[in-house]
Parts: C-alpha cells; structure tokens; sequence
C-alpha cells in the first residue's frame, strides 16, 4: 500500500504533452485501464462538447505516476450537472497501483465535485468499488476472446450467424477496412433517429480520428453497387478491440450486413494482433443485448457507481425511462436532416 503522505493529486494541464505521454504509458502498464482513460479524451471532450475536463493523477516526488482520473463536468439546464469519469465512454472510474492511491483519487473526485456544486459524481466502474455507493446495474459489456483459427469455414461462430455471413457474401456484400467518416456517418444517423436517440455530431467522430489515429478504425460493408449500407467504427487498445459506434441503414435490415460486419472486424482485430473482440455496452433486454447473446458472447455486469451530493437517487437519464417514451416516439418520425441539426444540441448534455 502507498503511503498517502508520499504522493500527491494534481491534473493534467492542457496542451502538457510531456504529461500526456507519462499518463498514457502508465495505462500501457495496467490491466485496468481501458481506451476511455487515454489523455486524447481531455482536449477532445472540452473541444467538441466544451464541457470542462479534470484528468486527476497521483504521482510521487519523484514523478512516478501512481494513479489516473479522467473526469468531466457537464453542466446541463435539461438533465442537472454531473461530473462523470467518462462521458461518452462505457468504462471509466480510478486506475491505480493500489488501493490507497485509488481511494485518495476517489477522495479528490468527491472534494472536487462538491466544489463544483454539482448533483452528483459518477464512476463508470468495469468492477464493484463500493458496497456502499449506489449502483446503476443497467448496462452490461460483451467480451469474448478471439479464436486462433478465422477462415471461411467460421466454426468458431454459431452456426446460424456462419448462415447469416455466407449469405450476405453470396448477396455481394464485402467489408471495407479504414474507411471514411462520411461513409460512416449516414448510416450511423439514420439508425440513431430510428431507435430514437440524439445522434452525436460528424464533427465528433473527425476529431476521433484525428486524436486517436491508427486506434480509431472504421469498416464498413459495401454492397454490389458500392454503397455503404452498415458502418462500425473501433477502438484499438492494447491487445483488445472494442466495436463501439455502429449503424445500418433500412435497406440493410435483410442482407445480414450486421453479421458480416461483427466477423468482419474479428478478422481485422485477428490481423492487428487482439486477442479480445469487445461488443462494447447494452442495455439490459434491448435488441442490441440479444444480438450479441446470439454471437456467444456473455454479458458482463458493469458497476456505475454514484456519490449522490443533491440527490436522493440515481438519475435515469436513458431511453429505459419511461418519462422519454413520447420524446422517444416523436424522434424517430423527425427527418434525418432535423435529427441531425437538433440531436448534437442534446446528446452533449447527456454524455
């Protein structure tokens, strides 16, 4: 255990690139760390959702890093004001080299949120942190490692997804690695609008690509005539592959491109040297939730865990509210054109 009086919390000052490269190479050594704790995120959020950032770390006297924090504040008149580790990102919470270093973290994230006269700090923990904090058990994550063995016979799959695949290859489908943002983009939109949810602004997914280079990959499926008609854009860290932001449009819903993309990355991830294929969050008892099930992956329980400071109880900021079923409703009849001018307005305040 660290000594408390032998390290110290300070933060990552923007534009410090020294720093940043000392807090990246500290993730590199530790399990715990996921593509949400990269130093990339603090200008990118600040920058496309100008929401403030507090990348909290421990280090010693003699510089040594003991400990990381991403956190940022989100200030919004709709939803109330939070200061969370990470938005936009499934996992988040403390990284550190034991639990003493974790705790002061957690310690300055609480002092720092009261200061900010928010309504509550939230932790997006991959494990259990405090018996005593309440906890959103609302999201789960896939994991599953990836075979050794990826040719055309793909027995490494369920048999019905193998159908799906062959005949989405037999309809002339083909995946399309690093493609473009703008390819992406449409089909991502359109299937935001259709489940009713704010779609994240074009501008967000180029500063992804421009922050996070060669980690940040999208592939998409073609059909015959060249079109993309099913996007997913992933995040490379270390030797896991994460599928985060995904989208087909409505001409894809019977060509099985969705499970031609999912192998399709797991064969890529397979080249850049993964051994983990992550399908990122779901909610519980949602579409996306059985999709994965149905590729053999197990969910896995994620820990969202609150320090309520105006609060009585956790928010319920998400589609399973039932209060936004009509907002639900509504969006999904709005053009696509009005749901991406309003959408970016919205979604940076929910994070």
């Amino acid at each position: 255990m660290s000594d408390p009086a032998l390290f110290t919390i300070k933060r990552l000052q923007a534009g410090d690139v020294k720093g940043a490269a000392r807090w990246d190479a500290f993730l590199d050594g530790h399990a715990g760390a996921s593509f949400f704790h990269l130093s990339g995120w603090q200008g990118l959020i600040r920058e496309v959702f100008r929401h403030d950032t507090y990348f909290l770390y421990a280090e010693t006297p003699g510089g040594d890093l003991l400990g990381v924090l991403p956190l940022a504040h989100i200030a919004s008149w709709l939803f109330g004001k939070s200061l969370t580790g990470l938005p936009f990102g499934a996992y988040g919470g403390v990284v550190a080299r034991d639990a003493s270093v974790a705790d002061a973290l957690e310690r300055e994230a609480s002092r720092l949120a009261r200061e900010l006269a928010v309504d509550y700090l939230e932790l997006r923990n991959q494990q259990c942190r405090h018996a005593d904090w309440p906890t959103q058990a609302l999201y789960v994550t896939f994991k599953l490692g990836i075979p050794a063995v990826l040719d055309d016979k793909m027995l490494c799959i369920p048999q019905k997804r193998r159908n799906m695949v062959r005949k989405a290859q037999k309809l002339g489908l083909r995946a399309v690695v690093d493609d473009s943002v703008e390819h992406f983009y449409p089909v991502f939109s359109e299937n935001a609008r259709n489940h009713g949810t704010p779609v994240l602004p074009q501008r967000y997914f180029h500063a992804l690509k421009k922050v996070f280079g060669e980690r940040c990959e999208i592939l998409s499926i073609h059909d015959s005539e060249g079109r993309c008609v099913s996007s997913i854009l992933c995040f490379y860290f270390k030797h896991e592959v994460l599928a985060y932001y995904a989208g087909e449009s409505r001409v894809a819903r019977n060509t099985a491109a969705n499970d031609l993309k999912y192998w399709s990355v797991m064969k890529r991830a397979a080249e850049r040297g993964c051994t983990v294929f992550d399908l990122g969050r779901s909610k519980k008892g949602t579409g996306s939730f059985e999709f994965k099930r149905l590729w053999g992956f197990e969910p896995q329980q994620l820990h969202y865990q609150y320090d309520l400071i105006t609060r009585d109880s956790i928010p319920q900021n998400n589609p399973m509210n039932k209060k936004y079923h009509l907002f639900i409703e509504g969006w999904k009849r709005l053009p696509l054109p009005v749901a991406e001018l309003i959408g970016p307005m919205l979604v940076r305040n929910l994070g």
